[in-house]
Parts: C-alpha cells; sequence; structure tokens
C-alpha cells in the first residue's frame, strides 16, 4: 500500500478521504488556500502545504514532490476529470488514484462520450454537438444546452423557445470557460418528467469490473443534486440488472480503471426504458449512501485499485442491504431563490445515533466565504427499509444547527415530507414545485429571545398609559404581537391565530420554546438586528427602518420600485450587459453576478435611465448597490 497520499481537494471529501486513510495507516498530506487557511481538512491531515490554487496542476505536483507523496487522490471536482492532471502524474512518478488518460479525456468530453457508447450500442438521448439554430430546432424543444467538459450541472441551461436559445449559449460558454476552461457546449433533447440514475462501478487493472447498484439523484435544483439515495425505488430487479451491465459495458469499452459512475436518464413514465447521459471518472459527492448498502469503502477500494490490487469482489458477490439516504446541506438562502449565502458558524451541532453519518468539514468558527462550492456537508441515514432511513433522517436533520450562515436545512425536511417523496415519486422538477416556508416556532422564539422581561405602564412603546397592550415586533416582512412576558406571553404571527407561548432559556444559546403544549428545544443567537433561531436567520426592522420604508413608499408615490439595483449575493460580476445612460425595462438584465460557481442575472426592477455603478471583475458584498434606475427624461428625477 502506499505510504504518501497528498489530497488534492478541500471540504468534506477532503476530511472523509483523510479518514480512510489514517484507517489505512498512511500519511495524509493536505493542499490549502489562503481561503482555507483555517480549514479542517488542514489540521486533520499529517501534513498540510498552502497552495495557490486547487486548479494549479505545477502547485499539487510541487506538493507532492516536497511531500514525497507517493500518489495523488483528487476527490470530486477541481482536477479530478483532468487528464492533464493524469499525465503530469505519471511523467512525475506520482500515481494519480483514478481512471487513465484515455477514459478521462473520452468522457471527459459528452460529445465524444454519448457518440462513443452510441456505437457500443447503450442508448442515448437525442442532441447536437453543434448549437446553431437550425440544429436546435433538428433537436426541438424544450432543450438543454451543457457544457462538454463539465459536470455537477454547473452552465446547464433549459431553453424553451428559440428566441432564447443565444442568451442561453452565451451564460452557459462564459460559466463553462471559468469553471472548467473549455466553453464548448451540447444540446440535447429535453426529457420531460425525468428520473436521474445514476449507476457505481468499480474496475481493477485486471478488466474486473463490478456494478454497486444505482443510485436515485431525481431530488435536484438547478441539476444540482440535493437528497441522494440507495437503491432507486423506481427500478424493479430486471431493470436493475439490466441498467448495471450497461454502465459495465460503458466501462469496459475505455478500459475504465477505479472508481466511476454511470449516470442514466429515465423517463418516470417508462420506468423501463433508459439513456446514457455521461460518465463521471471519479468519486462522487453521494458515494456514502452506496457504501452503507454495501458495506464497500469506496475509497479504500480506489487505493488499492491505483496501487496494483486486484478487486476482491465479483458480482455475485454484491448485495444491497437495506435503504440509505444523504441530504446535501448547502450555505444558500431558501427564502431568497436559494442564494448562496455567506457568515461565520456561531454554534454547531452535528446528529448521531444508530444508522447516520455525517461527513462535514464545519466547526463553530469557521468563516464561510463566497469563494468555493456553497455545499457544507451532507447527512446520511441507513435503515432497513426506505421508511425507516427517511425517519432517521429527518430527525437527524433536526438534530443539526449551523448558526451564523442561512443554510437549508428547514427546507430539506420540507423535502422530505412532501408527499411525492415519501411515495417515492420522484423526477428533477419536483423540487422547483415546493415553495420554502418558514415555521411560526422560530418567529416566536426569536421574538421572546429579544423581548424585555417587564413592561412598565406605559406600555412599552411609551406613549400609552393604561392597560397593558402588545409589542410589535417586524420579523422580515412578518408583523408579531407580543402581550406579557416571554416566559408566559400571548403571540400573534401575521394574521394567524394568537397562541400562548414562553420561553426558558437553558444555556447561552440554548432555549426552551413551549406554543400551545408542544415543546421545541431550540438554539438561539443574537447579533445586532439578526436573530439565528435553529436553521433560520430572522432580521428585526427597528420603527426607525419601519417608519423610513413607510416614507419612501409615500414619497415614491406611484413608482413601483426602489431606483436602487442591490446585489442579491455577495459575490463578483462576470458582465455587464448595459451602459450608463442606456434607457432600459423592467425585466431586461443588467449584469451577472458569480459567487459559489453559481450565476445570478441581475435585471431591471422598472423602466428608465440606468446608471452602472460597478464593472467587471469587481467584487461585491450582499445588497451592494450596482445599479440606479431614474425616471426618464421627460419625467423628471424622482423625488
Amino acid at each position: 500500500m502506499f505510504g504518501t497520499v497528498l489530497v488534492a481537494n478541500r471540504g468534506e471529501i477532503a476530511c472523509r478521504i483523510i479518514a480512510t486513510l489514517q484507517k489505512l495507516g498512511i500519511r495524509s498530506v493536505a493542499v490549502f488556500t489562503d481561503a482555507d487557511r483555517g480549514a479542517l481538512h488542514v489540521t486533520r491531515a499529517d501534513v498540510a502545504i498552502r497552495i495557490d490554487s486547487y486548479l494549479s496542476i505545477d502547485a499539487v505536483l510541487d506538493a507532492a514532490r516536497n511531500a514525497r507523496a507517493d500518489a495523488i487522490h483528487p476527490g470530486y471536482g477541481f482536477l479530478s476529470e483532468n487528464a492533464d492532471l493524469a499525465r503530469a502524474c505519471e511523467a512525475a512518478g506520482v500515481v494519480f488514484v483514478g481512471p487513465g488518460v484515455k477514459a478521462l479525456e473520452l468522457m471527459g468530453d459528452k460529445i465524444r462520450a454519448k457518440e462513443h457508447v452510441s456505437a457500443a450500442g447503450v442508448p442515448v438521448i437525442p442532441g447536437s454537438s453543434s448549437t446553431s439554430a437550425s440544429d436546435a430546432d433538428r433537436v426541438g424543444y424544450p432543450l438543454l444546452v451543457k457544457p462538454s467538459a463539465g459536470g455537477g450541472g454547473k452552465g446547464m441551461t433549459v431553453v424553451e423557445r428559440s428566441e432564447d436559445l443565444a442568451d442561453a449559449l452565451a451564460g452557459a460558454r462564459r460559466v463553462a470557460a471559468a469553471a472548467f476552461g473549455d466553453d464548448t457546449l451540447l444540446i440535447e433533447r429535453l426529457v420531460r418528467t425525468p428520473r436521474h440514475i445514476e449507476v457505481q462501478l468499480l474496475a481493477d487493472g485486471f478488466d474486473h469490473v463490478v456494478h454497486l447498484g444505482e443510485r436515485e439523484c431525481s431530488l435536484q435544483r438547478r441539476h444540482q443534486k440535493v437528497i441522494e439515495e440507495a437503491p432507486s425505488p423506481l427500478l424493479d430487479a430486471a431493470t436493475r440488472d439490466r441498467i448495471g451491465t450497461a454502465a459495465c459495458e460503458v466501462a469496459r469499452s475505455v478500459g475504465y480503471v477505479g472508481a466511476g459512475t454511470v449516470e442514466f436518464l429515465v423517463s418516470d413514465e417508462a420506468p423501463t426504458e433508459f439513456f446514457f447521459m455521461e460518465m463521471n471518472t471519479r468519486l462522487q459527492v453521494e458515494h456514502p449512501v452506496t457504501e452503507l448498502v454495501t458495506g464497500l469503502d469506496l475509497v479504500e477500494w480506489q487505493l488499492r485499485i491505483a496501487v496494483g490490487e486486484p478487486l476482491a469482489v465479483q458480482q455475485a458477490d454484491v448485495r444491497l442491504t437495506g435503504h440509505a439516504i444523504e441530504a446535501r446541506v448547502y450555505a444558500e438562502d431558501p427564502l431568497r431563490d436559494f442564494l448562496p449565502s455567506t457568515g461565520t458558524v456561531r454554534v454547531l451541532d452535528e446528529p448521531s445515533g444508530e444508522g447516520i453519518r455525517v461527513d462535514s468539514s464545519l466547526y463553530a468558527g469557521l468563516e464561510i466565504g463566497s469563494t468555493y462550492d456553497p455545499m457544507l456537508a451532507k447527512v446520511i441515514a441507513w435503515g432497513p427499509d426506505r421508511d425507516t432511513a427517511l425517519a432517521r433522517l429527518d430527525r437527524a436533520l433536526a438534530g443539526t444547527t449551523i448558526l451564523g450562515v442561512r443554510t437549508n436545512l428547514a427546507f430539506l425536511r420540507q423535502v422530505l415530507a412532501a408527499p411525492d417523496v415519501r411515495a417515492g415519486r420522484l423526477e428533477t422538477g419536483l423540487l422547483g414545485r415546493l415553495t420554502p416556508a418558514i415555521e411560526a416556532a422560530p418567529i416566536i422564539a426569536a421574538v421572546l429571545a429579544r423581548h424585555p422581561a417587564t413592561v412598565g405602564a406605559w406600555g412599552a412603546d411609551g406613549w400609552r398609559l393604561g392597560d397593558p397592550r402588545p409589542v410589535r415586533y417586524e420579523v422580515g416582512d412578518v408583523e408579531v404581537s407580543v402581550l406579557g412576558p416571554p416566559e408566559d406571553a400571548t403571540v400573534t404571527v401575521g394574521d394567524g391565530e394568537p397562541v400562548h407561548a414562553s420561553l426558558e432559556r437553558t444555556g447561552p444559546s440554548a432555549v426552551v420554546l413551549e406554543v400551545d403544549g408542544v415543546v421545541h428545544p431550540l438554539r438561539v443567537v443574537s447579533d445586532g438586528p439578526v436573530t439565528w433561531v435553529g436553521t433560520s436567520e430572522l432580521r428585526f426592522r427597528s420603527r426607525v427602518e419601519r417608519f423610513a420604508d413607510e416614507l419612501a413608499a409615500l414619497t415614491r408615490g406611484t413608482r413601483p420600485a426602489d431606483p436602487e439595483v442591490r446585489s442579491p449575493m455577495p459575490g463578483i460580476v462576470v458582465s455587464v450587459d448595459v451602459r450608463t445612460g442606456d434607457q432600459v425595462v423592467a425585466g431586461q438584465n443588467l449584469l451577472t453576478i458569480e459567487a459559489m460557481k453559481m450565476e445570478h442575472r441581475v435585471v431591471a426592477p422598472s423602466d428608465g435611465i440606468v446608471t452602472l455603478t460597478v464593472r467587471p471583475t469587481d467584487r461585491v458584498a450582499l445588497d451592494h448597490v450596482v445599479a440606479t434606475i431614474t425616471g426618464h427624461p421627460d419625467e423628471g428625477t424622482p423625488a
């Protein structure tokens, strides 16, 4: 076995790989950039070496040489599917823990990969390597624009109409060039009500290929997976065998060696038919669910195959036991269209218990920036059946607390509770139809945590003598009234019915909230106008801010929108589509901001004359004013 392995990655996957290296007694070497100097993978490894970029092959190889590493494990993302890294490792005498250059080059190019597997008899989705208008018409709308060299859904864009094709191509090329260094695109037919099912493979250097069953990855947002499970609740035993055999044929056709995944699209309307989408020539984010149902450590087998060992597992030996489900925890704000979020982890609780696994790189005090992918952790649950796995995962998410940065934790529980998810009726558009909601309990807890213990005879507003009056708070767009002290209060949230609530502090950041006899243990942290409760960030508006907004609305008269256009997230301006002085209309694209590998188009809120305050490559903060829209010259300037 190797003596020293360098992990060319960061975050939870770097910690995951380091754990297996330690289990096998292998010396681990981490790399880190300045933004990750305080990251957990840096302290978990035996040695950590600073590099300028995780995408720099020269920097990674220099670190490997300095650490006298025998091999480099690339994890996923970054350089994991880069044939140039595999080629450079071979030249430097360092083992690349992954497939050979041929497989990387062929399967890394989606156009060539589809042509190759189609020739091998594997069914593929209709598409074209040409993105011309005529080829798009031939493929047929709606269609999907995809970067040829990419993965993870980055740059993928749905185009419903021919008139939207040009803008979609421009945006996809920009994302592909930035993320993969290659702006080549392809187009393919969009399959309605699709299910995304992938097959995990292991292949050694002795022509042995086995599949480890499939994973259902249909619950996605913007082509990014959110919930994954194994096995799929859709496939019957016969289809499972057929799709597994097809995946093995794909691997054999390119002489594949190592762990890999073949992704298929399956129509929910015809579950026995499947179409090849792509092959991921690396470890997948969702590999833990396969590990839990097979009992195999995929990272260990990657290392054993890379060092030259034959597979000790035959296809007949593979047994899928029970059911496993994984939820990805992202730094994003579901209530603001899932835009990336930044902040510092103030309080962290991670779950444990029977059947629960957490792959994470979080710790209290960690700063979450906008430089890298927004995924923070993965919470995985195993059970003897799907219902048990779902119940355990929901309980584990309920026991997960990350205060200080907005996350999708509450939305994940909402997803698990959806009737279609419970019934296994999954497809890639399902999450887009779920509207994120905030529960009343966190709002009540946040208000009572700020509410004074006593209210004088003049009332909390200081203006009225007489009977006690409710104290009113504005939490975001919700008005909350409280009558009585925190330990015995009547609370009304928005237009809802009054409830009896009490709040007891049980620790510096721990409270117990009781609402109409239902007890909610919660974590609470306040910082200025912001209070973090459980999985929610709640922002309070002061009376002065409320009056200012009301005055602005009166002054603005019939003008429907604030003239200031603000950045919806921290990030970098990657393109500007208008010039100062241009006349724009409501909904017109002004500029594009990129953060955490996600692009967001900023549009004009109203008609008028635009004045830009940013340029391409400028870094902006959340709510930074990027432009202003003033009235047309004949309307005069608004007050």
